[in-house]
């Protein structure tokens, strides 16, 4: 049964309500001066903790609740806690979430992490309360008798993640800038549960503190948010005006343009099929006049900093469709994936893109609008998965080839999408060429220049194969 209860909440949202209730079934209120406070203001019978410790707050309030007689009577158990409860030092509740931490020393938490921790390592006899979103049900269990075994066991659980979280923001700051850190912690916080996976028989749901908002459309998916977050990284490449279309987790189509309606009717034009079902992206305000051409197609997810009125209006005819606010200046600074029984972890790929590096490798040379051409080529094969490459003219993608075990296949494909197109386009490639046969497909179609990374023991061959075509080409 609960008797005594400890409350010390840096989060004051639904405390009073909460205590009102354990004060009405005859539980003793013990709290820290601020709570103290705000329970006596409400006329909530409450204690301050230094009756049980004896000695009042040290060090300007940071040492409080670090005091044996606090701790052993949370921490007590069998016999030693029927002792404790006949002296009347037992403490069967504890309430308690931390202040926040700023990046700052000063606003590390010890005393609430500690009392937590003890709580919730001696769960069975200890109820601990972590989230006001947990009071309602707590104080129901209570009036009802008593807090069961499942529901404490549960609480003990979020209490030990909630303490994880927070030693995990402090390590990771003080960790700093440091490379490849020896522990990497990741904790967050479930965001929302999600359908199902990648497949309906798969469980999925969503954690960590967004960078984006939906103001419009049904539920998110699993491989909605994994369209959104390419989307993300991919607009973030780009500084003008600029539209990229993604399917499956890779873009489709890509154009910068002088408004967003014509960067969506370029990026459009590269392939007119794959968008269906799809989502788009821009990185400046949608506005109405483009929202009226978006709706002609059927689209899961349109991506923006900002939508104007009529745009909302406009699409709002469209229940099902999510429209999403995002951040563009929000990006992490580490990505990994999951393997069986760890993670692979690096810095992401925030590498600028600088000509001024590159070298041309071939007799003829490209014309300043060509290197032009070949930056957004760059910027746009980056994020097209295995074997990659785009076509493009001027700062708009002719066509994309990509997902295939060989460098021939993308190529081919893409110059099939691409057709006539092609002519007078420009080739980037994620890779360099193992063979020349890439480059024989794309100068067959009438590519001008290709830009690739270069590093093939096969280079010679490459650069022999560019000369031979009278196309030119640069090693980035």
């Amino acid at each position: 049964m609960i008797k005594r209860a400890l409350i010390s909440v840096s989060n004051k949202e639904g405390i009073v309500d909460f205590a009102e209730e354990l004060s009405k079934v005859g539980i003793e209120i013990f709290s820290t001066t601020g709570t103290v406070e705000i329970l006596s203001k409400e006329g909530i019978e409450v204690k301050d903790v230094s009756t049980i410790t004896g000695f009042s707050e040290l060090l300007g309030g940071r040492v409080k609740t670090l005091h044996p007689a606090i701790h052993a009577g949370i921490l007590a158990r069998g016999k030693e806690r029927e002792k404790l409860r006949e002296q009347g030092m037992t403490i069967d509740l504890v309430a308690c979430n931390f202040y926040r931490f700023n990046n700052s020393l000063d606003t590390i938490d010890i005393g609430g992490p500690s009392m937590v921790r003890a709580a919730a390592k001696n769960w069975m006899d200890v109820v601990v309360v972590t989230d006001p979103s947990q009071y309602t049900d707590v104080a129901s269990r209570i009036r009802k008798g008593d807090v069961d075994e499942k529901t404490r066991k549960k609480l003990a659980i979020e209490a030990f993640s909630y303490t994880a979280r927070y030693d995990s923001l402090i390590a990771n700051w003080l960790a700093g800038n440091s490379k490849l850190p020896k522990v990497f912690d990741i904790t967050y916080q479930k965001e929302m549960d999600l359908r199902y996976g990648e497949n309906p028989h798969q469980n999925a749901a969503l954690y960590g503190k967004m960078k984006w908002k939906k103001i419009q459309g049904k539920k998110l998916s699993y491989n909605n948010i994994l369209d959104m977050d390419c989307a993300i990284n991919c607009i973030g490449e780009f500084e003008d005006l600029t539209c990229a279309i993604i399917k499956h987790a890779t873009p489709c189509g890509i154009a910068s343009a002088s408004s967003i309606l014509k960067a969506w009717k370029d990026a459009l034009a590269t392939d007119e099929y794959s968008p269906f079902g799809g989502v788009v992206v821009v990185n400046r305000e949608l506005d109405g006049e483009t929202a009226k051409d978006l709706s002609k197609i059927f689209l899961e997810v349109i991506l923006a900093p900002s939508f104007t009125k009529d745009a909302i209006e406009i699409l709002s005819k469209k229940k099902k469709l999510r429209l999403i606010e995002m951040d563009l200046n929000a990006v992490d600074r580490w990505e990994w994936k999951s393997i069986n029984g760890g993670l692979l972890l690096q810095d992401r790929d925030l590498k600028k893109i600088d000509a001024k590096e590159w070298e041309v490798v071939t007799k003829k040379k490209p014309a300043k609008e060509d290197i032009k051409s070949m930056i957004f080529g760059v910027k746009c094969v980056k994020h097209i998965k295995s074997n990659a490459v785009v076509f493009v003219k001027g700062t708009r993608t002719i066509a994309i080839g990509g997902g295939q075990t060989s460098r021939i296949d993308s190529s081919w494909i893409a110059v099939h999408k691409g057709k006539d197109e092609i002519a007078d386009s420009i080739m980037a490639s994620d890779a360099f060429f193992p063979f020349r046969d890439a480059v024989d497909v794309a100068a067959e179609a009438g590519v001008k220049a290709i830009v690739q990374p270069g590093g093939s023991i096969r280079d010679k061959e490459i650069i022999d194969a560019a000369n031979e075509q009278g196309i030119a080409m640069v090693f980035s």
